[in-house]
């Protein structure tokens, strides 16, 4: 017979009533160090984002980023998971914590993050030489100096091998010509990671954004991701430095490594667009009154609320795992993809039907509802497609490579 727990066992332990803001209890996961983190995040989004965002949203405008780029630097959330040069050296669940608060706000604000934590500062940490570090890291953790990451191209975009941005030796120096494109922060950056190729096979370059030759105009007419700087990056034979090459790796596992840093934000990340949304129409079926009562007392409505808190906790679920395996060093790339491919589908699913159970009022900016639908669709297709992630996945499963 299995063993009974004990009278005294029982008494010590009671069940915790059921809340509905944590079904699953998955808090009980998170250490007091996790808590605070995640608390201090989402206070700052309340103070500094939520009370204005529909309103820049709308105005297809991040004002005031580089002021809010020093707050982000004072709290710590700058290459948080980083350690040393300023950096919080913050474990990978808490970075992912504070990921999902950033995007429960907005996706914006969370790129913003990302962009500067996980691609630029990362790839000047994991690759660049020690003065490089000296030079830039500890001003970027402080929100002083904004970057931005330049891999994407206007002609390449998946297949970041066929990128035609080039630079080419003239005697110690670097010139670098091409053009990046859907680059976030980039006119707001006092620095910019490029990726080149050269006659040594692919390498990355720090470039100052006041070098002669560099030029950042921003992307207008976006329908998502409204409060973000995105821009265009072009350089004409700008000229660098021999020591502006990031020494410490040839090849394109240097800029998917630091993809993979990224794309494990947005697997928190896409929960907290689908968090904000879900409390929206959670909150929403329970004053909505039709045919005599809150539209939360009728079937169908609370199967949509069960089904969206099924995926949305399981998706909570899946991203902590991944940061406990971050933590311990056992974390592939390929898992990233599992998490990215399955949270961001999942999000967007549950932006669509909190925005059923919202009617008319679901596409209004009073709700946050549209806003982050509208921005999931950019987040499906930044860091890799669905499909890459799928063909990643399907290669690790069928040991075929179908990518060409």
């Amino acid at each position: 017979m299995p063993a009974q727990p004990s009278s005294a066992s029982s008494a010590a332990s009671p069940v915790p009533p059921f809340d509905p803001g944590d079904p699953l209890g998955l808090d009980d996961l998170l250490s007091d160090e996790d808590r605070a983190v995640r608390e201090t995040v989402r206070q700052w989004t309340a103070d500094r984002v939520l009370p204005h965002i529909a309103e820049w949203y709308e105005a297809g405008e991040l004002p005031g980023i580089r002021e809010l780029a020093r707050e982000l630097g004072s709290i710590g959330a700058l290459g948080m998971s980083l350690t040393g040069y300023g950096c919080a050296g913050a474990s990978a669940v808490q970075y992912g914590l504070a990921c999902l608060e950033l995007e429960a706000a907005d996706s914006g604000i969370r790129s913003l993050v990302s962009v500067q934590g996980s691609l630029a500062m990362y790839a000047i940490w994991r690759f660049g030489s020690e003065e490089q570090k000296q030079q830039w890291l500890p001003r970027m953790a402080a929100g002083e100096v904004i970057g931005c990451f330049g891999l994407t191209e206007p002609d390449h975009g998946s297949d970041p091998a066929g990128m035609r941005t080039y630079a080419k030796r003239d005697g110690d120096d670097w010139v670098l010509t091409g053009r990046k494109m859907w680059i976030t922060n980039g006119s707001v950056a006092g620095v910019a990671v490029v990726w080149a190729r050269t006659d040594e096979g692919i390498r990355g370059f720090v470039v100052p954004t006041d070098a002669p030759g560099f030029a950042a105009p921003e992307i207008k007419h976006k329908w998502s991701l409204r409060a973000s700087v995105t821009s265009e990056l072009v350089l004409d034979e700008v000229r660098l430095p021999a020591d502006a090459v990031l020494p410490e790796v040839i090849g394109l596992r240097g800029p998917l490594g630091c993809l993979s840093h990224a794309r494990y934000g947005i697997v928190w990340g896409s929960m907290g667009a689908a968090r904000a949304s879900f409390e929206a129409a959670l909150d929403y079926a329970r004053t909505r009154e039709q045919f005599g009562k809150p539209i939360g007392g009728f079937q169908l409505t609370q199967a949509k609320l069960a089904d969206m808190a099924v995926e949305l906790h399981k998706g909570i679920l899946l991203a902590h795992h991944l940061g406990l395996r971050m933590d311990a060093g056992r974390l592939r790339p390929e898992q990233i993809s599992f998490g990215k491919l399955n949270n961001v589908r999942e999000a967007i699913e549950i932006c669509r039907t909190a925005r059923t159970i919202l009617g008319a009022n679901g596409i209004s900016l009073e709700y946050p509802v549209m806003r982050h639908a509208t921005n999931l669709e950019s987040v499906l297709t930044y860091e890799g497609t669905v499909e890459m992630h799928q063909l990643v996945l399907g290669k690790a499963l069928t040991g075929l490579d179908a990518f060409r």
